[in-house]
């Protein structure tokens, strides 16, 4: 293993499920870009020569692009990707194909809680195949269509649920959620981060330059993002706001004629679909890490850019708040209030001025999460629930 813990051997001391194959399924994979996507290409990553076979299933198009049609065979780093056709919506998008995918699998590992959870739970008496899945926040990401939803979690999900063998939640609001319906099947394993990604990409010397990282989906709340620095800039045109991430609920071209709205023609760029070197890029400018969502899984993008030794100025969410409860770094405000938003902007600026310490402080921080860790744990499930 290196030293940042990414990539190596997972561990030596427990035997490697050397005969065993794994199948992770997924709705979004490569080339889409976002947490899930991430969590799932560095465990597959992680698990693909401790296993006789990994392989991702996943669709064939991509949410942002669904005219585009993508291979139905890949190699992506290494891992074997197969991708299904669907129909529906992207909210819950209808693939059976999935069930012959999975025919030679060991265990079936489900991402996230939508159509392939509830399909292979209701499938498995046809399948028989040991099934974990991982919660990823479940559905609860915005307040939209909250009452239907908590009728679903509590209905199809309930019963979906009794049909794995394992219930991963990857933060503890997730363990508290899933243990309502099914505390005997649930564990926490939080997300792993690849923290050499952007490690230490940060600048060196203190700069007025924010970065958010993420799609553009209304529980980002970009807008409250927006607002803060017209605040910002009303009193000092230096502060500069990178938005970097994926098209969702909104384009980049909405965001361009917010931040016009705003004034913030000059202050604000906005990056759409970048590499990880293209972001690299854009920490390198910076010295500060922004999120206004109002829902976030796990944190996994916190992590991330602490690695970088961005400092984090971010929304009291849920997932923000326990990693802030872990590491003072963290600092959290409510971004609904503009004006005390950019007071703990400025605020923070002079603390780099002060203690230019505070960039490691956060490399330091983030170094904890790194993927070789997280992935023993998912090992060490996988062999207690797979039959011997």
């Amino acid at each position: 293993m290196d030293a940042t813990g990414q990539r190596g051997n997972v561990h030596d001391a427990a035997p490697a499920l050397s005969g065993k194959s794994v199948v992770h399924v997924v709705r979004q994979f490569s080339p889409s870009i976002g947490g899930l996507e991430d969590v799932v290409k560095n465990l597959a990553l992680q698990q693909k020569d401790r296993f006789a076979d990994v392989k991702v299933v996943t669709l064939d198009r991509l949410f942002t692009d669904p005219a585009t049609r993508l291979p139905g065979h890949e190699m992506i780093d290494g891992i074997d990707v197969v991708r299904i056709p669907y129909r529906g919506s992207s909210r819950y998008p209808i693939a059976p194909s999935v069930l012959g995918e999975i025919s030679n699998a060991d265990l079936v590992h489900v991402h996230a809680i939508d159509f392939f959870y509830d399909f292979l739970a209701l499938t498995k008496l046809i399948h028989r195949r040991t099934l974990v899945a991982t919660s990823h926040g479940g559905f609860f990401h915005t307040r939209k269509f909250a009452r239907l939803k908590k009728v679903w979690f509590n209905t199809l999900t309930r019963l979906s649920t009794h049909q794995y063998d394992a219930l991963v939640c990857c933060s503890g609001s997730d363990l508290e959620l899933f243990n309502r319906i099914a505390p005997r099947k649930t564990s926490l394993i939080e997300n792993g981060v690849d923290v050499g990604k952007f490690g230490d990409a940060a600048a060196h010397k203190p700069r007025k330059r924010l970065l958010t990282l993420g799609r553009f989906s209304a529980n980002k709340r970009l807008d409250r993002l927006l607002d803060v620095m017209a605040t910002l800039c009303a009193t000092d045109p230096g502060w500069h706001l990178d938005i970097a991430g994926m098209e969702s609920d909104l384009t980049g071209g909405q965001l361009l004629d917010m931040a016009e709205a705003r004034g913030l023609s000059e202050s604000v760029a906005v990056h759409v679909g970048l590499s990880d070197a293209g972001l690299k890029a854009l920490a390198a400018q910076s010295s500060f890490f922004v999120s206004a969502s109002e829902y976030e899984g796990f944190g996994l993008v916190l992590i991330e850019t602490m690695s970088a030794g961005l400092l984090p100025v971010v929304e009291a969410n849920e997932a923000f708040s326990a990693v802030a409860r872990k590491h003072e770094i963290v600092r959290t405000v409510d971004f609904a209030d503009c004006h005390r938003a950019a007071d703990a902007l400025k605020a923070r600026f002079q603390d780099l001025r002060e203690q230019p310490d505070l960039r490691e402080n956060a490399i330091t921080a983030a170094s904890g999460y790194g993927w070789s860790a997280k992935a023993r744990e998912y090992e060490d499930l996988y062999r207690a629930v797979i039959p011997a």
